[in-house]
């Protein structure tokens, strides 16, 4: 079974509704996997490259800040992408939300406290600044979006139009409820999942191919041939 990491919201934890919804929409199709991320950048960006590194990661799906994170570590580690409203520019929405919050949904830890201030917001500014620094547009058509059409927090499909070309609409909003996940997001990682997953066997059929082609010349590269006043041809080393 292919397995889907699925990366939150900034408010949200790895429990969150939309989590829930793909975990059960792709229960025959797929496993998810769906950590805690912290509200700390460099350290949610940590657990998501360890999970990557001890698990085979067919798919990255996120939502919204879990975007932000998906689209980079996409094109890290060349792992298929589905972006759910993906805000590109986090300091934006954190600068008019500074202060003290709860997490929407529970914690594997217990903690639902966290705080917003002008330390955070400079982290994600350093990050935001080189999030495209890895693209390759080579890889580019593994990194699809959808983006609801309520939503009223994220406005970054032109931005993400200059990247990438695969952009989805739903009639929602910035969070997707379960029916939504489930209408709309599930179709497209089950999508995903089929037509990337045929293009790596492909790839590596083409590849083995490849590989018997190039030893078939360094063999022939061993050995001469002397012609022969008839014309035959004797083969020695």
């Amino acid at each position: 079974m292919k397995t889907i990491l699925f990366l939150h919201g900034f408010f949200a934890s790895g429990s969150c509704i939309p989590a829930k919804a793909l975990c059960e929409a792709m229960k025959d199709k797929a496993k998810v996997l769906s950590p805690d991320l912290s509200v700390h950048p460099s350290e949610a960006m940590e657990t998501i490259r360890n999970i990557c590194s001890n698990n085979k990661i067919d798919l990255l799906v996120g939502n919204s800040c879990g975007s932000f994170y998906a689209q980079m570590i996409a094109q890290e580690n060349h792992i298929p992408a589905l972006l759910g409203n993906p805000h590109l520019q986090m300091t934006e929405f954190l600068k008019t939300r500074i202060g003290s919050h709860e997490f929407k949904a529970a914690r594997e830890d217990g903690n639902q406290q966290f705080t917003i201030d002008e330390q955070l917001i400079a982290e994600f500014d350093e990050m935001q600044k080189h999030q495209f620094e890895g693209y390759n547009p080579d890889f580019a058509t593994k990194v699809w979006a959808i983006f609801g059409q309520q939503d009223t927090l994220a406005h970054f499909e032109p931005l993400y139009l200059r990247y990438y070309s695969d952009a989805h609409h739903f009639p929602g909003g910035h969070t997707p409820t379960a029916e939504e996940v489930k209408t709309w997001y599930a179709p497209l990682a089950g999508q995903m999942l089929d037509v990337f997953t045929t293009e790596d066997k492909m790839s590596d059929y083409e590849r083995y191919c490849q590989m018997m082609a190039q030893q078939q010349e360094e063999d022939m590269d061993d050995v001469c041939f002397d012609e022969l006043p008839e014309g035959q041809f004797v083969r020695g080393h």
